[in-house]
C-alpha cells in the first residue's frame, strides 16, 4: 500500500469516527437533554450519553494515531480536538478532512 493511500485510509476511517460522535452529541444536546430537562425523561441522557461518552473517547483516542500518520501539525491536531467539544465542530473539521481526502486521491 502506497504511503497516500495509507494516509487516505487513516483519514476516512477517522472522518467516520467524527461523523458519529458528532451525530451523537447533536442528539444529546439537541434531543436527549431536552426530553430530560423539559419532558422529565431522564432515560434518554443515560443511553445517549452513554454511546456519546464512549464515541467521544474513540473520537479522542484517534486523533492522535491519525495526526501522526497523516502529518498533521500540532495546529490542526489541536483543532481537532476542539472540533470535538464544540457542538458542530466534528463536521466543520470534516470540511478540512473531505479536502485532503480529494488531495489525496488525486495524487
Amino acid at each position: 500500500m502506497s504511503k497516500e493511500a495509507e494516509k487516505a485510509k487513516w483519514l476516512k476511517r477517522f472522518k467516520v469516527i467524527s461523523i458519529i460522535e458528532g451525530i451523537s452529541f447533536l442528539l444529546l444536546l439537541f434531543i436527549a437533554m431536552p426530553l430530560k430537562y423539559m419532558l422529565d425523561m431522564p432515560l434518554a441522557v443515560t443511553y445517549v450519553g452513554w454511546a456519546h461518552g464512549v464515541l467521544f473517547v474513540i473520537y479522542i483516542y484517534m486523533v492522535f494515531p491519525t495526526a501522526r500518520k497523516v502529518g498533521w501539525d500540532f495546529t490542526k491536531t489541536l483543532f481537532a480536538l476542539i472540533a470535538s467539544v464544540l457542538p458542530f465542530g466534528p463536521f466543520i473539521f470534516d470540511r478540512y478532512l473531505t479536502k485532503k481526502e480529494k488531495n489525496l486521491a488525486a495524487s
